[in-house]
């Protein structure tokens, strides 16, 4: 389908979703990959992750670039040529990715039940605030997009979400929250931004440079 929706979070930064409707071939043959990218799909085994991939690469139109303007650095961290910061996630049949002239992570997840086996894998301080009810597996599910987010923005080996990010206590009608990562003697702080789309949460981050 058309691009899903357009965010204009402010003069310097954007959001573009994409809804992942068509067919492997139909979004192949509606771009246009360099030479790394194309050898990158190919050796793809999921046809979902192949989709998602593709879409991407629809929302890179829709924001003005090609596959061209991007590049991966050693970390497998994306970059525009340009400089404009870029973020990029994808979930099931959505992707999304996020530009701006700041420091900026996006994640996206599906809410489901599985979140609650695994959230002493990555919660630790949050559970001081969490409770148990309706809200529980969408506020995981932010926690864990927000630290998703914070991670991409850092990219660096040895960060554990439970013991080195931090989700302060945040209400879901407010759409935002604060973070902080303490790693290796580096403290930097975080605002978090978040939305539900079709039982699933979009989270995205900014690094507050204070």
């Amino acid at each position: 389908m058309p691009l899903f929706k357009t965010i204009p979070f402010n003069s310097t930064t954007q959001i573009l979703v994409w809804k992942i409707t068509e067919s492997y071939q139909e979004l192949l043959d509606t771009v246009v990959l360099n030479e790394k990218n194309s050898i990158r799909l190919a050796g793809m085994k999921s046809p979902l992750h192949q989709r998602a991939f593709l879409s991407v690469r629809k929302l890179f139109h829709f924001a003005g670039y090609t596959d061209f303007d991007l590049y991966y650095d050693e970390f497998g961290k994306p970059h525009l040529k340009d400089g404009k910061h870029i973020s990029i996630t994808h979930s099931h049949e959505f992707s999304a990715i996020i530009l701006s002239d700041e420091t900026v992570g996006i994640d996206m997840e599906l809410q489901r039940d599985k979140i609650i086996k695994i959230a002493d894998k990555f919660c630790d301080s949050e559970f001081q605030y969490l409770i148990d009810n309706e809200e529980y597996i969408r506020k995981l599910t932010v926690i864990w997009g927000a630290k998703e987010a914070i991670f991409k923005i850092r990219n660096e080996k040895g960060i554990s979400f439970k013991n080195h990010i931090k989700v302060n206590a945040f209400e879901l009608e407010t759409k935002e929250a604060i973070s902080e990562l303490h790693f290796d003697r580096l403290i930097k702080n975080f605002k978090i931004y978040f939305e539900e789309i079709e039982g699933f949460t979009l989270v995205y981050a900014f690094q507050l440079n204070v």
